[in-house]
């Protein structure tokens, strides 16, 4: 395995369909201005609630990309 170095950022999205969809949501937004995207934690959820009921779902992930 070869040795990498990776740059580290923070981005938050947000769904009304669940965690996995603001996931995918941030993801695919930090890809499309950064290149070897390898990497992503979860580092915290949350929501709104509206009328009683959870209206979006949030959540910051960190995303390592590979500095060539």
């Amino acid at each position: 395995m070869s040795e990498h170095v990776y740059k580290l950022i923070e981005v938050a999205g947000s769904s009304t369909i669940g965690y996995d969809d603001a996931i995918q949501k941030a993801v695919t937004k930090a890809a499309a201005s950064l290149e070897n995207l390898d990497w992503f934690e979860v580092k915290e959820m949350r929501g709104h609630i509206q009328d009683g009921k959870v209206a979006h779902f949030q959540v910051v992930v960190k995303i390592g990309f590979r500095l060539d």
